[in-house]
């Protein structure tokens, strides 16, 4: 049985460094992305701006094109964001519920969904990955060994 693990950074390299270490820990495709695109929207945390680094090669373009079906989507209440990995397949199909709404489907119970979009309201990026009860400590752990707050384990 697979349990989601979810992480909330401040720091693009701090996220892009955590997330290079789980995909050399054999985390390869269940790692998922969220992000503001502070470029596109009313504003958000400066240096987040995924999308940009998507197209020109910046902070997270590397790590955002290593990811499965990273996007832009328009998120009502957030705004624009980029999503990577399997959790962008799901928030396509639940714009109108919001970056929650694609938690709770992903796995994350209602009020936690709640929590994170607003820090991905406030800017900060969240790293997402599913992993089999034997690994979800060791998932766990390198998002916190690099600076990940908020890292808790759902299912």
């Amino acid at each position: 049985m697979s349990k989601v693990v979810i992480g909330v950074f401040d720091e693009n390299d701090a996220a892009e460094r955590a997330i290079h270490e789980l995909k050399a820990q054999g985390f390869d495709e269940e790692i998922s992305l969220v992000a503001r695109d502070s470029e596109g929207g009313d504003g958000g945390g400066e240096g987040h701006d995924l999308t940009t680094g998507t197209v020109t090669g910046g902070a997270l373009g590397g790590v955002t094109g290593l990811l499965v079906g990273a996007g832009a989507l328009l998120i009502p209440g957030i705004g624009p964001i980029v999503a990577a990995g399997p959790l962008a397949a799901g928030l396509t199909g639940v714009v109108t519920g919001g970056v929650a709404g694609g938690l709770i489907d992903y796995g994350i119970p209602a009020e936690r969904g709640e929590h994170f979009e607003e820090q991905v309201r406030q800017g900060s990026i969240l790293v997402t990955l599913k992993s089999s009860a034997e690994r979800v400590d060791q998932a766990a752990s390198i998002l916190r060994e690099h600076r990940a707050r908020d890292v808790e384990t759902h299912g």
